[in-house]
């Protein structure tokens, strides 16, 4: 699958991360830890196996003593075992599509026998990682099979692995982040007034193909007019307008890491509105680079960049703010928020995502006759020096000439 990937994750570093999990499950006093993933949120798996589920979900049994599985539905054998740095493969009926087919004919595993054969006596204590998007038939299943076992949430033991980045991990977002940038400056040239949100995205999904992604990283962000205010959106049908702002954010994927890069492109002369906004978010954007040092608190960078935001006047259109991880999902732990308790360390990825946005009944957009918004963002990795930008730098408004 990946002879013509030149940049990837080699096969002896999902063997070293196996093992260090299997150190970490000791040292939380676990017998068992049950990662967990799906099609959309991928991630832990994938780092431990390299398996990317569809329509299943998925999971990787690592056990205090060294015991490996890759846990699967069904129909994914063929799949799994052509793509998994695990060569013991097990199909689980609590794995399998949500349509919840009974599968007669096809013989799978229990948690019950699985467990017992990998841990070698009845386990106290499973970990889970991946919680938040454990579905109920899985830990229904754990808890039926060993009702006196202890079950514990367990997301620490991979979010401490997967925070600071590997050589090979920073290769494939440096590539991913070079494949982002060039869609986004393509798509820049060729948007015009009367192409649709759609249209444009995929335009940016045949570029990122074209050079070399997998995927992409998120929905390529193409959210036009009102839409430009949405946090979270996607593209959908609506024409370009002369005097909109877009937000363009556009994303791609290598060997499981992702990357997006967002500039707010305007069709036309902006109003002195909306352009005070956009330029401030800018700023806003160079000043939070300043504050990517190794061993700053993430609560202390948080904390100025609050205050630079409130002193200028603009704490009303800021959402959330300034960074958040960034690794094999786009937006992944953890975040640079008030409440956050770690030091920036090297080695550490994160995205600088600058959202504001104008929302119904603000003065701004009130003096604009709509809502609009803005995202400037570009991923930035922690070295010893300082900030290394995994992308040229954001300097100027993109504007398109209608």
């Amino acid at each position: 699958f990946y002879a013509m990937t030149t940049i990837r994750i080699p096969d002896f570093e999902f063997t070293a991360r196996l093992a260090r999990t299997a150190g970490l499950v000791r040292n939380a006093g676990l017998d068992v830890l049950i990662v967990h993933s799906n099609e959309a949120d991928f991630a832990n798996v994938r780092y431990l196996s390299d398996y990317w589920p569809l329509f299943e979900s998925a999971g990787v049994l690592v056990a205090a003593n060294g015991q490996t599985r890759l846990l699967i539905g069904p129909e994914s054998e063929t799949f799994a075992r052509s793509r998994t740095k695990i060569s013991d493969v097990r199909k689980l009926i609590e794995y399998r599509e949500s349509a919840e087919p009974n599968y007669p004919s096809i013989k799978v595993d229990t948690f019950r026998t699985l467990i017992q054969e990998a841990v070698g006596a009845e386990p106290k204590r499973i970990g889970i990682a991946g919680w938040a998007i454990c579905p109920l038939p899985v830990y229904l299943g754990l808890r039926e099979s060993f009702p006196k076992a202890e079950l514990v949430k367990a997301d620490e033991i991979m979010f401490q692995q997967r925070q600071v980045k590997s050589a090979a991990e920073i290769a494939c977002q440096k590539e991913a982040f070079r494949i982002t940038r060039i869609a986004t400056d393509e798509v820049i040239k060729q948007m015009r007034p009367g192409m649709t949100e759609l249209e444009i995205a995929g335009l940016a999904q045949g570029l990122i193909f074209e050079h070399g992604a997998e995927c992409e990283g998120l929905p390529q962000y193409v959210l036009s007019g009102e839409a430009s205010a949405h946090a979270i959106g996607r593209a959908g049908y609506r024409k370009i307008q002369k005097g909109e702002i877009v937000q363009l954010n556009l994303s791609a994927r290598v060997h499981g890491y992702s990357t997006s890069i967002g500039v707010p492109v305007c069709v036309g002369k902006p109003s002195s509105v909306t352009r005070r906004l956009l330029e401030f978010g800018l700023k806003a954007h160079q000043f939070t680079k300043t504050l990517m040092t190794a061993g700053k608190a993430a609560g202390e960078v948080a904390g100025r960049y609050d205050e630079y935001v409130k002193q200028a006047g603009f704490a009303p259109y800021m959402l959330y703010g300034p960074c958040h991880g960034t690794g094999m999902i786009e937006v992944e732990h953890p975040w640079i928020e008030s409440t956050s308790c770690y030091p920036l360390r090297p080695g550490m990825t994160f995205q600088i995502d600058t959202f504001f946005y104008a929302p119904e009944g603000s003065p701004l957009a009130v003096k604009n006759g709509k809502v609009f918004g803005l995202r400037w963002e570009n991923g930035c990795l922690i070295t010893e020096a300082g900030c290394e930008l995994l992308s040229p730098d954001l300097t100027d408004l993109a504007i398109v000439e209608p």
